[in-house]
């Protein structure tokens, strides 16, 4: 093996002196905070597009201003939002009891909000795309049996939109994956942080950010199979009817 990579895999490895360790810690910590975004965003975004689709002009009005204003403004903004608005509740409620000086916003719940908020607004425009994909006559057929909005919601809706909304939200999941990186300006040791702070250490930026970009790669993979798995298996009805 060239001394080159010898090098490099000693640098980024588990052995003496490798950052092997760190990096994982760090891809866990980035996965930690993405699925928990995604995850808050998945169920505002579901509260969204409800909203949009009401027949109230005062909700669907509010829905498209949720929406319009998140997907406008930029994520880093979103973030320091979070961090600095945050930390002065937590700092006002501390002056109540006493306490003094700045504390700051935990960067692990400022990272999943400010994440959750962000990708609620296009998880929303999914479910609501979604939704309008459905045929009419599915709903009007479990209407008519006298169905309860409901069971009607878990059997009949969710199952139906879940099948257009799939692909569309393995994009959204994309878009989060990259967004945990801006994270980092909160302090949140992250892949990004963890990269910049072990280049900076040992003065090999090339070797850790490339590094981190495979790590980056090898999480999208997964998720593409693993959301690939899942179009695959809430289509199974219409693969059978064809």
């Amino acid at each position: 093996m060239p001394p080159a990579l010898t090098d490099y895999f000693s640098l980024v490895g588990f052995g003496p002196g490798g950052w092997g360790a760190a990096l994982l810690t760090a891809t866990a910590m980035t996965l930690a905070v993405s699925v928990c975004g995604f995850a808050a965003g998945s169920a505002l975004g579901a509260l969204v597009a409800w909203a949009k689709l009401s027949r109230r002009r005062a909700l669907r009005v509010l829905g498209d201003a949720y929406t319009t204003v998140l997907r406008g403004v930029p994520d880093l903004l979103v973030i320091y939002l979070f961090y600095f608005g945050g930390s002065a509740v937590l700092g006002s409620v501390a002056g109540i009891f006493g306490a003094g000086g700045f504390i700051g916003m935990p960067a692990f719940l400022t990272g999943m909000l400010a994440i959750g908020v962000v990708s609620a607004a296009y998880q929303a425009e999914v479910f609501r795309g979604a939704y309008r994909s459905v045929a009419k006559g599915e709903l009007e057929a479990a209407r008519a049996v006298g169905m309860r909005p409901w069971p009607m919601a878990r059997r009949i809706v969710v199952p139906l939109v879940l099948r257009y909304a799939v692909p569309g939200l393995g994009n959204t999941w994309q878009l989060v994956l990259k967004e945990s990186a801006l994270i980092s300006v909160t302090g949140l040791v992250e892949l990004l942080r963890q990269s910049q702070i072990a280049a900076g250490s040992t003065r090999k930026p090339l070797d850790f950010y490339l590094t981190a970009v495979l790590l980056y790669l090898a999480i999208t993979w997964v998720s593409t199979l693993l959301f690939r798995r899942a179009e695959t298996r809430v289509s199974r009805g219409v693969r059978r009817a064809v």
